[in-house]
C-alpha cells in the first residue's frame, strides 16, 4: 500500500504542471538570482567601487597629495567634475555633505583648514544606509593619508640630499624613501612619519550624516522593503477574484449588463489601491507606535509614496491576473515574479550589496523605485519635490500596467 501511495502521488505531481514547476524549477530560479547578486561580487577580483565626492578647502600639501592618491584608488569612483587640465573640481564641505544627504554619493571626503595644527582637518562624511562603504572608505582614507605624509617626508628629505629607509607598515611590501640624514634608523609606522615631518598624523573623523539623527535607523531602512513586497502579494491575491468570476461564469453575466470591461478593471483597480493605501498606513502606523518610526514628521511624503506605490502594485496585480488562465496559475506565477522583483529591487537584499550591473537591472522593477522613494522620505528626509522622479516613475508604471491589463482582457470579452 505504501508503494501504491507513492506511485499515486508521483502521477499527481507529474500531471500537475504548476506543482511540478514550483517543486523543481522555482528553487533553481531563486538560486540563480541570488547567485547572480552575490556571485558577481566574487567573479571580479575587486570589490564594487564606492561612489564618493572629494571636498578640499585646505591649502596644505598633505591635503593636495591625499587628493592625488585618492584619484588613483581603483576602489573609488569619484563623481567630481574635471577642469580642462583634467584636474578635479574640488567641492566645499557643505556641498559634499548635501550630496551624501540626497543619496547622490555614498560618502564624501572633506579636507578643511585646521587652526590648531598645520595639518588639515580630515572628515569622512558617510551615510550609514550603506554600512559596507562607510567602513571600507574610512580604512582607505587612513591608508591614503598615511602614504601622502610619507611622500612628503620623501620629498623634503630629497631636497636635503640625505637618505634613510622608510618602512610602510600598512602595505605588503616595504618601500624605501629618502629622509633627512639625522635619522639613523628606518622610519616605521605613523610615529616615524610624524617624527620625519615634525608634526603628528592628522586625525580622521568618520561623521555619520544620516543614521545619527534616527531614533531607530535599522527599522527606518527596512520598513519600506517589507511593506512594498507584501503590498504586491496582497494585491495579487485580491486580483484573483477576476479569475474566480471567469471560472464560475460571473464575468459573463457582468459583461452582459451595462458594465463594461473598462469600468470593471477601473473598479477593481480603485478597490485594490484603497486597500493597499490602508495596508501601508496600518503597517507604518504600527511601526511608528512600536518601533518609533518618525511617521508624523514625514506624513506628506509618506502619503504621496503610499498612493503611487499602491496604485502601481494594483495595476501590476491586474496585469498578472489578465495574463493567467486560472487562480492556481496566478498563484505560482505571482510568487515567482514578485519574489524575483523583490530580490532584484532591494526588498530582500540591500541594493548597496549588489554589483553596479545588478543595481541597474533592478531599476527595471518598480520595487527599486518605491524603496528609493520611501528611503528618501524617511531616511534622507527630503521634501516632496525632491522625490519627483520616483513619483513619476511609479505613476507611469501604474498607467502602463493597467493599459496592458486592458489589452490582455480583450480575450475575455471575445469569449
Amino acid at each position: 500500500m505504501i508503494l501504491t501511495i507513492i506511485q499515486t502521488s508521483w502521477r499527481r505531481l507529474r500531471n500537475n504542471r504548476s506543482e511540478l514547476f514550483l517543486t523543481f524549477i522555482v528553487p533553481i530560479v531563486f538560486f540563480s538570482i541570488f547567485a547572480v547578486i552575490f556571485g558577481s561580487r566574487d567573479s571580479s577580483s575587486s570589490t564594487p567601487k564606492i561612489k564618493i565626492a572629494i571636498c578640499n578647502e585646505s591649502d596644505s600639501k598633505l591635503a593636495s597629495r591625499s587628493v592625488e592618491l585618492l584619484s588613483e584608488q581603483g576602489s573609488l569612483r569619484i563623481t567630481n567634475d574635471k577642469n580642462q587640465d583634467a584636474s578635479w573640481v574640488l567641492l566645499k564641505r557643505d556641498a559634499g555633505a548635501d550630496l551624501v544627504r540626497r543619496g547622490m554619493v555614498s560618502a564624501a571626503i572633506a579636507f578643511s583648514p585646521n587652526k590648531e595644527t598645520a595639518n588639515p582637518k580630515i572628515e569622512v562624511l558617510t551615510d550609514s544606509f550603506d554600512q559596507v562603504s562607510s567602513q571600507v572608505l574610512t580604512a582607505v582614507v587612513q591608508r591614503v593619508v598615511y602614504l601622502a605624509q610619507a611622500d612628503l617626508v620623501a620629498a623634503e628629505a630629497s631636497s636635503r640630499g640625505a637618505a634613510v629607509r622608510f618602512t610602510d607598515a600598512s602595505s605588503a611590501n616595504d618601500s624605501s624613501v629618502v629622509a633627512p640624514a639625522s635619522f639613523s634608523a628606518p622610519i616605521n609606522g605613523k610615529e616615524g612619519v610624524a617624527a620625519a615631518t615634525g608634526s603628528s598624523m592628522p586625525e580622521i573623523l568618520s561623521v555619520d550624516l544620516m543614521g545619527g539623527q534616527k531614533t531607530n535607523p535599522v527599522i527606518a531602512m527596512y520598513a519600506a522593503g517589507i511593506a512594498v513586497m507584501f503590498l504586491l502579494f496582497s494585491a495579487t491575491t485580491a486580483s484573483g477574484s477576476l479569475l474566480e468570476e471567469l471560472e464560475n461564469s460571473t464575468l459573463d453575466r457582468l459583461l452582459s449588463s451595462r458594465l463594461t470591461m473598462d469600468q470593471l478593471l477601473l473598479g477593481k483597480w480603485s478597490y485594490l489601491t484603497m486597500i493597499g493605501v490602508a495596508q501601508m498606513i496600518l503597517m507604518f502606523s504600527w511601526g511608528a507606535f512600536v518601533f518609533k518610526i518618525d511617521l508624523a514628521r514625514h506624513w506628506v511624503g509618506f502619503t504621496a509614496m503610499a498612493v503611487v506605490t499602491a496604485g502601481a502594485s494594483s495595476s501590476f496585480a491586474l496585469l498578472l491576473a489578465s495574463l493567467c488562465k486560472s487562480r492556481t496559475q496566478l498563484g505560482w506565477v505571482s510568487t515567482i515574479v514578485i519574489l524575483s522583483m523583490s530580490a532584484l529591487g532591494g526588498s530582500m537584499v540591500p541594493r548597496y550589496l549588489m554589483s553596479e550591473t545588478i543595481q541597474k537591472a533592478g531599476l527595471w522593477t518598480f520595487n527599486a523605485w518605491a524603496l528609493e522613494g520611501f528611503n528618501k522620505v524617511f531616511w534622507r528626509e527630503l521634501s516632496l519635490d525632491q522625490i519627483g522622479t520616483e513619483l513619476a516613475v511609479l505613476t507611469a508604471s501604474g498607467a502602463l500596467f493597467i493599459v496592458l491589463a486592458r489589452i490582455f482582457a480583450i480575450r475575455w470579452e471575445r469569449a
